[in-house]
């Protein structure tokens, strides 16, 4: 057994760490005056910031669900850790050496599982990063070229290489003191028909994934050769530290932005963030292989601090299947206070194309000329129908007026209701703004959203 971590050693990392450094790292925080901070908890879901934190003192409390603590307890709730791995981590970053009551200096030989997760990818990162330079990466290096990104970018994004052969990465991780069961858990290695691990990828250009600690999590890995007869992209799977769903790549990178600005850019790919950090926007992110769904919207609702002046900008391709993805983007139940725009690229093309073809200047403009969704969700109902028939009006009325009726800003609402009787050709405006009103108050009496059968899409949270 590892024995228990000397007591000395757990003050000295309370100490080391200040608790405002650990959780600014999780949420955007401000002023809250007496030298204390506030932002949003991250242990349920609020819209006004009730999450304190005293750096002076060194804890935190919200008054909102009456979570509180020190700097470890923040770490064991937010990442889930025992007690110990919550030290742990604090101490590799402080540069502390921890004692144990049975084991003397150093960490012991059963470490929870989720720390030794996080350094067996912080370590398969680096070596996946060195084997990008060499020889057998030229295929990798060539993608990159092809799409604009140099030596400088594939480092700035922490690019790698996964080796052809079968078991590369295992045989490194072995030497470095990982056991085959833990790189079986971790997704770095599955096992192959003879039960023995080999590696995940192989022959594939990477993309590290962290959560927005900056922690390496995952990979997303891209196919080079016709011989692979794996999926394009393929990703880690599930583990105990990487959950797709509450994923985004990039995260790590423009939080900061992303809360300076008081706007987040949603794009589709890897190769898209890169070419929009690049081109400077900073704040752009994506999810990984997945929808972009509830877990991803209370990640960006902590940094954007939830408030209305505050902008989520999704970009899709502008053929039918980036439009119904669009569609699909504010369908969760969990939604912004921010307001929610729509950038549709030129071309069918995606951001990392419109940079390669008209430069950093084309990526700036396309973010720039975002529409409102809520307005881009009426326009695509209205342009299903006849609008030269009565008959394709109403029914253009009926899909459009409980996308309308979702809009919580009274006045914005009335404002689209009399654009929508107008895109309808209806010159009987106020027939449309009761009608929008009765989606409304019939959703209101049920407590439940207008419209279940349109688009549902909205500019504004409730």
């Amino acid at each position: 057994m590892a024995g228990r971590i000397n007591d000395e050693d757990v003050r000295a990392v309370r100490d080391a760490v200040p608790i405002d450094s650990v959780v600014s790292e999780y949420l955007q925080l401000r002023n809250a005056g007496g030298g204390n901070l506030k932002g949003l908890c991250p242990f349920h879901d609020e819209k006004s910031p009730s999450f304190t934190i005293s750096p002076s003192k060194g804890f935190y409390h919200c008054f909102g669900c009456e979570e509180g603590g020190d700097t470890l307890d923040f770490l064991m709730k937010v990442d889930h850790l025992s007690f110990s791995e919550a030290v742990e981590r604090l101490a590799a970053q402080a540069g502390i050496t921890l004692r144990y009551e049975q084991g003397g200096y150093g960490r012991g030989s059963q470490q929870g599982e989720r720390t030794r997760l996080f350094e067996a990818h912080r370590t398969a990162a680096v070596y996946y990063a060195e084997q990008l330079q060499g020889p057998e990466a030229g295929l990798a290096r060539t993608f990159l070229q092809e799409r604009g990104f140099d030596q400088d970018a594939a480092r700035r994004f922490g690019l790698g290489y996964a080796p052809a052969g079968w078991d590369h990465l295992v045989r490194f991780l072995r030497g470095k003191g990982f056991s085959d069961k833990e790189l079986t858990l971790s997704g770095l290695a599955q096992e192959s028909s003879s039960g023995r691990p080999i590696d995940r990828f192989r022959g594939r250009l990477l993309w590290p994934i962290r959560d927005i600690a900056g922690e390496v999590v995952g990979f997303g890995a891209r196919k080079l050769r016709e011989e692979d007869n794996g999926p394009k992209y393929l990703n880690t799977p599930e583990t105990a530290i990487y959950r797709k769903s509450q994923v985004l790549y990039g995260i790590d990178l423009a939080k900061r932005d992303i809360a300076k600005a008081g706007r987040a850019v949603v794009v589709e790919g890897y190769t898209d963030v890169m070419a929009c950090h690049l081109a400077g926007v900073t704040g752009a992110i994506a999810t990984c292989g997945t929808a972009f769904g509830g877990e991803h919207v209370k990640i960006l609702r902590r940094v954007l601090m939830d408030n209305s002046r505050s902008e989520v900008v999704f970009t899709f391709d502008g053929d039918k299947a980036g439009q119904k993805a669009a569609l699909r983007a504010f369908e969760d139940d969990q939604k912004f206070a921010a307001r929610t725009s729509i950038a549709i690229t030129p071309g069918g093309m995606d951001p990392c194309d419109l940079r390669l073809a008209q430069g950093d200047e084309a990526v700036r403009e396309l973010v720039e000329s975002r529409t409102q969704l809520f307005e881009f969700a009426i326009r695509s109902v209205v342009e299903q129908h006849n609008m030269d028939t009565a008959e394709g009006r109403s029914a253009a009325l009926e899909e459009a007026a409980p996308i309308v009726a979702r809009i919580k800003d009274a006045a914005i609402q009335h404002e689209h209701a009399v654009r929508l009787a107008g895109l309808l050709g209806i010159l009987d405006t106020q027939f449309v703004v009761r009608r929008i009103g009765q989606y409304a108050r019939w959703a209101r009496e049920r407590g439940a959203r207008p419209g279940a059968g349109g688009a549902g899409l909205d500019g504004r949270s409730a």
